[in-house]
């Protein structure tokens, strides 16, 4: 076998190599499913994040739940099902922290109410008292 033969032999195998493992490639990227399930799930908890009050109380990670859910659609607009899952789980969290957060200082503040409105009420009974 000459060298020149050798050499085609060598360039055709890498050839028929690269387009093998880009075949693999691209049937592993169409195995992912598209998340459309969590794609709801996310959406729903940066709604419930919204109507918690994350706006008012935790503005920073509501925007984060909201940018990253942004970017988990365009994912999904792109067929880049496994980065669109990663974005949209990652939204549902910050959307939870967002809602859970908000409900706890809606709860701190309504405690301080409860307790100012009480040290009022005393007040008034030791006037009334005296």
């Amino acid at each position: 076998m000459k060298k020149t033969d050798l050499l085609r032999s060598f360039q055709m195998m890498r050839g028929i190599g690269v387009s093998a493992a880009v075949a693999i490639f691209i049937a592993g990227c169409a195995s992912i499913p598209a998340p459309t399930e969590q794609m709801a799930v996310s959406k729903v908890a940066v709604s419930n994040a919204t109507s918690a009050g994350g706006n008012e109380f935790t503005p920073q990670a509501l925007k984060s739940a909201m940018e990253k859910m942004d970017a988990a659609e365009r994912a999904m607009t792109e067929q880049d099902y496994l980065r669109a899952r990663q974005l949209a789980e990652q939204a549902q969290v910050d959307a939870q922290l967002a809602a859970v957060t908000a409900r706890s200082a809606k709860a701190q503040k309504a405690a301080q109410e409860l307790q100012e409105g009480n040290r009022v009420l005393q007040q008034e009974i030791e006037r009334n008292a005296q």
